[in-house]
């Protein structure tokens, strides 16, 4: 049932009652009477609006630019509508096309506005006052929170790249969860926290100054759905009731921590012997890492038979560049293990991981090694040219979609300086699907030091491994 507080121009569109060129005025009305005031003396063509800009006849608010933005919101809802109807007439998509104008000639007014007012000196600012300067009403934020996903998205960027950029990116098997638990992902520029806005009330609701909630998974909720980076709160993090300190460094990298030193009330395992023990934890958040708890384990220094195993050693792999590996990342589901083992090699890796179901995060640190916390969704924290590795394993498989797959190799590619290495580690897939992968890879024009398929052994037999070690280009 429609809402009471549907825009008459959307409501004459759909009843096909009034001409189009009445639905026009009754909108470009509205739009000049939100621009001017109701009590305000506007003039009879709305580009005279600069006479009275100029002269400061009129005094424009700070939160114009929000209203506008608003109106633009609705104006995109309304296109959508039009462009969903059935009718092919003619005139359907002229109006369409002519109120497309409308909400672009209003997106130059409303960055023309906000650059005036940000012009005006302070002192004068503070004393303006207008009758349009008020917030929205409750209807007209639940009506906009009904379309936020789309509208938001349609409405606050016109570069197709950006739109491709921010929509969800769909698991390539449809309607199937990934490994932490969504269909689709969310990249991250900040988008996506406006479609979830309750949560993110939900996160500020705190007391100033005080101890932060516990509320680590519903942090964990809101980066995985791409709202991220969150917003920076003022209350203090609590610690563990009977913290330790950490082991010191030449014993940390391979020593059980203690139980102490993690605040378990979120995970269903309350110590590392239910971490390190198979069948007696709910291996959903990291069933790709389940030996990552048992430190003692050195498996990636053990040489592998190359015609059934698609993993290369650490040794293999630094030996193809001799002394020119310092810096790198891992995004894996990880206990920075493989960190550990490179910086017994005098490697400085940063292990980028989530917390999926149990403390990966806290593990890498109190094994005095560098966690990052972030999502696949997220543009890396590095500058251009900078790492002389990346690393990635079990991590990119068969649940990741062509596009995400491209945004997640082209970050990579951005991060890793010239010559540097990109090491890609039992990516897995139906073996129909294998080829389709290859190529996204293959497209980034790589030199290829180490290459390897082999068929992955498990209860379906229908899969492959892929390993690859790949040199960047220098381009010019």
């Amino acid at each position: 049932m429609e809402k009471e507080s549907t825009s008459k121009p959307v409501k004459c569109l759909r009843s096909g009652l009034l001409p189009w060129m009445l639905c026009a005025i009754v909108l470009t009305s509205l739009l000049t009477i939100t621009i001017f005031g109701s009590n305000i003396s506007y003039p009879k063509s709305i580009f005279a609006a600069a006479d009275i800009l100029h002269g400061r006849t009129v005094v424009l608010p700070h939160s114009l630019h929000s209203h506008i933005s608003h109106l633009q919101t609705q104006m995109g809802l309304l296109l959508q509508q039009v462009h969903n109807e059935t009718s092919a007439s003619k005139s359907l998509v002229r109006f369409s096309d002519q109120l497309l104008q409308i909400a672009l000639s209003f997106d130059k007014l409303s960055n023309s506005l906000s650059d005036l007012y940000g012009n005006i000196p302070p002192t004068e600012r503070n004393e303006m006052t207008s009758n349009v300067d008020e917030d929205f009403s409750e209807s007209e934020i639940d009506e906009a929170e009904d379309h936020e996903e789309e509208s938001v998205r349609w409405k606050v960027f016109n570069s197709g790249e950006l739109r491709t950029y921010t929509s969800p990116k769909p698991n390539r098997l449809i309607g199937k969860k990934n490994f932490l638990g969504l269909e689709a992902v969310n990249p991250s520029i900040g988008l996506a926290c406006a479609n979830m806005a309750s949560n993110v009330d939900r996160y500020m609701s705190y007391k100033i100054h005080g101890m932060c909630p516990d509320d680590g998974d519903l942090v964990q909720k809101l980066i995985t759905n791409g709202c991220d980076p969150l917003p920076r709160r003022r209350c203090f993090t609590k610690a563990p009731p009977h913290y330790t300190a950490p082991l010191s460094i030449n014993s940390s990298l391979w020593a059980q921590p203690s139980d102490a030193n993690i605040l378990w009330r979120q995970y269903k395992c309350k110590n590392y012997s239910c971490l390190v023990s198979n069948g007696t934890v709910d291996r959903r958040g990291f069933i790709k890492c389940t030996d990552c708890f048992n430190l003692s384990k050195k498996w990636w220094d053990i040489k592998k038979n190359q015609s059934v195993s698609a993993e290369f050693t650490i040794d293999e792999v630094l030996s193809l560049k001799p002394e020119e590996i310092r810096i790198g990342l891992d995004f894996s589901p990880t206990t920075g293990t493989f960190a550990a083992i490179m910086r017994e090699n005098n490697v400085t890796i940063a292990s980028a991981t989530l917390n999926l179901g149990a403390p990966f995060n806290e593990v890498i640190s109190l094994r005095g090694l560098l966690p990052l916390y972030i999502s696949v969704g997220s543009r890396l924290p590095f500058f251009d040219n900078t790492l002389d590795i990346v690393h990635s394993t079990l991590f990119l498989d068969g649940w990741i979609g062509m596009e995400l797959l491209q945004f997640v190799l082209f970050d990579w590619d951005r991060v890793l300086r010239p010559k540097g290495l990109l090491w890609i580690d039992r990516f897995f897939c139906v073996k129909e699907d294998m080829e389709l992968y290859l190529n996204e890879f293959k497209r980034l024009g790589y030199r290829q030091l180490l290459w390897r398929i082999v068929p992955k052994v498990d209860k379906l037999g229908d899969e492959l491994f892929f390993s690859a070690v790949l040199e960047k280009p220098i381009r010019g």
